[in-house]
């Protein structure tokens, strides 16, 4: 037992402190700088801890392929894609915590349970991506999603974030059915919660191969409500409007960053059984979510609604990866580039939305104001700094050279030719295209449009300013080498 708890040290670490956090906010008063300093140091902690177990999961690849680390009698993995996710979501949830704190303190909303929400939720996040169990994963997804509930209704003051919490409770809670019942009639059709022994499963003749396919086909509908994708996307842009922004910068990267965490290894152990009719259902569904997330985004003129349909759009671009990782070779393997290019596009989105939503933070005035994107008119003249990194943010969300989403999405987009769709690859290019119109626009909108009457002069970043130079950092970085960031996902899947 000691040995399972010092493999799964990360989720181990930072659920007791998330824990001992919340006790610390119920015994100390007017403890806001103390949580907040103890939240982002155990983040930083865990972070260094899942660092550490990648060389450790390494070292047994090379002394057994394709072994996996296992603990709690293989309940969850240890190192590996899951080390690699918990870096991910330790820091997208530092980078939240830096730029929360100027936001909460215009909103007066430095309630200390902030941060603890916040620890809980990413621990919800690594037992997903540590899973190697359907009970497991089901309750990191619940762990996560009732944490983004209660912050989703952060600002109690406001009827749209009561609102944004009460849509997304009702919606996720019917989600939750999908994902239940598919995992129940998985468990009929091989007699197992276990990833292996599922992968064993579908590998010999099924006793109920029907009971296989619908369990297949409601896991996909509950997952891709988490990741937001067509047609179970409809809560994304309410929730996302009417959540706290620093909220809304959290869920619509981490959260989706765990959602692609589900997927992956969930498509690779059910694959060999949902065959080719599971492969057009996920390219069906990638192609809607594209059109239909950037489509509406033309017609936003609320920033965060135009944000959030971009969300929608870019799920639509990783289940690409998802396509391409199901369809398997000549001898049964499954595509490693598809899921090379779902991490490194998953990396680059954390840092590129993550940015663009803290910039509309702190554009945004006490009392949900300049939210419209005609407030963001002339706003190189009033902030040049906060104009120039929204556009950089901008142009790498629409995918242009030399940001990091440009890489992203060729490598999705390579990966879904290689496995035989290029017509979803040419839907994608037009979505792209589509895309531009509304990020240059927003771009056209701050260098070269004239406020309507003198706009309020934004304050100064604050701390913010420090996830803003790191968030550009990484889209630049990235961008201009990409194959520092795709090497280390190799290493870690092969080639």
């Amino acid at each position: 037992m000691l040995q399972d708890f010092l493999l799964s040290a990360p989720i181990t670490f930072l659920s007791v402190m998330a824990t001992v956090l919340m006790v610390v906010d119920a015994l100390v008063k007017k403890s806001s700088k103390i949580t907040f300093t103890i939240s982002w140091l155990t983040l930083a902690v865990t972070g260094v801890i899942a660092a550490i177990t990648i060389p450790e999961s390494l070292n047994h690849v090379e002394a057994s392929e394709g072994f996996t680390g296992t603990a709690f009698n293989g309940m969850i993995t240890v190192g590996s894609m899951g080390a690699f996710f918990d870096i991910l979501f330790c820091s997208g949830a530092i980078l939240t915590l830096i730029a929360a704190r100027p936001f909460l303190e215009r909103e007066k909303l430095e309630h200390d349970e902030f941060h603890s929400l916040i620890l809980f939720a990413v621990s919800g996040m690594m037992l997903i991506a540590h899973s190697n169990n359907l009970l497991i994963l089901f309750i990191g997804i619940e762990v996560m999603s009732v944490c983004f509930y209660v912050l989703s209704g952060y600002m109690r003051s406001s009827v749209r974030s009561v609102e944004a919490a009460l849509k997304y409770f009702l919606l996720g809670a019917f989600a939750t059915g999908f994902l239940v019942y598919g995992m129940a009639l998985i468990y009929g059709a091989t007699g197992s919660f276990d990833y292996n022994m599922i992968f064993l499963a579908v590998h010999s003749e099924l006793r109920f191969p029907g009971l296989m396919m619908i369990g297949i086909g409601l896991l996909i509908i509950g997952l891709s409500f988490k990741a937001a994708a067509f047609p179970f996307h409809q809560w994304a842009p309410d929730v996302y409007q009417g959540a706290p922004t620093v909220v809304t910068a959290f869920m619509s990267t981490a959260g989706k960053v765990a959602a692609f965490a589900a997927f992956i290894p969930i498509i690779a152990v059910v694959a060999p059984a949902g065959g080719e009719k599971m492969q057009l259902i996920l390219a069906l569904i990638s192609a809607a979510t594209m059109l239909v997330g950037n489509i509406s985004a033309l017609a936003q003129t609320n920033i965060k609604r135009m944000l959030a349909y971009s969300s929608v759009a870019h799920a639509g671009y990783l289940m690409m990866g998802l396509v391409a990782e199901s369809v398997r070779n000549g001898v049964g393997m499954m595509s490693i580039r598809g899921i090379n290019g779902i991490m490194y596009y998953l990396t680059a989105y954390l840092f590129m939305q993550l940015g663009a939503f803290v910039i509309v933070s702190l554009i945004e005035q006490k009392g949900e104001k300049n939210l419209e994107i005609s407030d963001y008119a002339g706003l190189s003249k009033r902030h040049p700094v906060l104009a120039a990194l929204m556009s950089i943010f901008m142009l790498s969300l629409a995918g242009i050279p030399p940001f990091a989403g440009f890489f992203g999405k060729y490598y999705l987009f390579t990966a879904a030719i290689e496995a035989g769709y290029t017509w979803l690859t040419i839907i994608a290019v037009i979505s792209s295209i589509i895309s531009v119109y509304f990020y240059i626009g927003l771009i056209v909108k701050m260098y070269f449009t004239e406020p309507n009457e003198e706009g309020e002069v934004t304050q100064g970043t604050g701390i913010a300013g420090i996830t803003l130079a790191i968030s550009t950092a990484a889209v630049i970085i990235f961008g201009l080498l990409p194959s520092f960031l795709l090497e280390k996902i190799r290493m870690l899947f092969g080639n």
